[in-house]
């Protein structure tokens, strides 16, 4: 009777244990929750105190927001060496900035980001920008580093190529920001423009609460960061983005011949178009995220309702002229894929863009407004 008591208890143990070994195992990596190190030891020249002063470092106050995800999938590192999130939580209040160069959206917030390092990053704040890439063009570091060049960003900056950091943070939008405090926990986001105050005082929110838990003294408080650049009325456009190619779009392409994948089609402009719906003129090929000039001279006719209009282009050297309702306010030339501002306009309203391309070779992406 004995023996067989106890074989039935190996006999659970081992089933105990087959179970355990069998669970599945999470996908997203987490930011090790460590215990922040003495204040002395992560002092910035700007946090300095004296040897009289005593003070013991505060422990964590409770929380329930989850611990950030770990960086993951990074293909590239610009302006900085190979790092983990882990290495800073418990030493620095952590910024994560998802952004794509191209991106009109993304460059439009990059003055208050790059002002906040220039301000903060003494007083304990860390930002890292996380490159995910729309086009395959931005995978490239070197368009990624002459766009960190571009911008004056000097913060670290990983490339996300294949977007598995995107992925652990289910993220959905360019630009989406996330706040992570001394802890690693991810206390604020925000998707889109704006809620720049906003952001900027939970940053010196949880730079107040940093320097407590680390006896720093030395204040972190300073005025709101001014406005910068222009401010966009996103009411008063009345015009989606529009994506070319056959894999991209979302319909706003309105000659009559589509977007055939990997074809070379012959296009000619409608005599009545459409509002919002882009019409091309000449020889183009059409690829998965663009088309491309394939003749020597083409032309791009878009009826809009914005301020002003972007576009998302390379060449190898092509001239465009740009008009407005039939007027000429721009000539300019497209190199390298990037964002091209054609048109700065004065008023929002209706308004019919043409653009005459001279050079094989062009390719269009997008156009954003604004």
């Amino acid at each position: 009777m004995k023996r067989n008591i106890v074989l039935g208890i190996v006999l659970v143990l081992i089933v105990g244990a087959m179970v355990y070994l069998q669970k599945p195992k999470t996908d997203v990596q987490r930011v090790m929750p460590v215990q922040p190190v003495q204040g002395s030891e992560v002092q910035t020249a700007a946090e300095t105190r004296t040897a009289e002063q005593s003070c013991v470092p505060k422990a964590a106050p409770p929380k329930s927001e989850p611990l950030a995800p770990e960086l993951a999938g990074i293909a590239a590192y610009i302006n900085t060496q190979p790092f983990t999130l882990s290495e800073i939580v418990g030493k620095k209040v952590i910024l994560i900035d998802i952004w794509t160069y191209s991106c009109i959206n993304c460059q439009r917030t990059l003055p208050y980001v790059t002002a906040w390092y220039k301000k903060y990053k003494d007083k304990g704040l860390e930002i890292v920008g996380v490159h995910a890439p729309e086009f395959d063009f931005e995978k490239k570091p070197e368009n990624v580093q002459r766009a960190v060049e571009k911008f004056g960003i000097t913060y670290p900056v990983v490339l996300d190529n294949d977007h598995a950091t995107w992925n652990a943070y289910r993220n959905r939008y360019w630009p989406a920001k996330y706040l992570l405090d001394i802890d690693g926990r991810v206390v604020w986001s925000h998707f889109g423009e704006g809620a720049y105050e906003e952001a900027e005082r939970k940053i010196q929110d949880l730079l107040q609460e940093r320097a407590e838990r680390l006896c720093i003294t030395d204040g972190v408080v300073q005025p709101m960061t001014e406005t910068v650049g222009e401010e966009v009325d996103f009411y008063q456009i009345n015009t989606p983005e529009i994506y070319l190619g056959y894999k991209f779009t979302r319909g706003n392409f309105g000659n009559q011949e589509g977007l055939p994948a990997e074809q070379f089609v012959q296009y000619a402009l409608p005599l009545s178009m459409k509002h919002n719906a882009v019409y091309v003129q000449g020889e183009w090929f059409v690829d998965k995220d663009h088309v491309r000039l394939v003749s020597e001279k083409g032309r791009v006719v878009l009826q809009y309702d914005a301020k002003n209009v972007n576009i998302v282009a390379s060449s190898p050297g092509s001239e465009l002229t740009v008009l407005v309702d039939g007027v000429e306010v721009e000539k300019m030339r497209v190199g390298s894929e990037d964002l091209y501002t054609v048109v700065t306009g004065k008023n929002y309203g209706k308004q019919t863009l043409t653009i005459d391309v001279q050079g094989t070779g062009f390719k269009l992406y997008t156009f954003t407004f604004g």
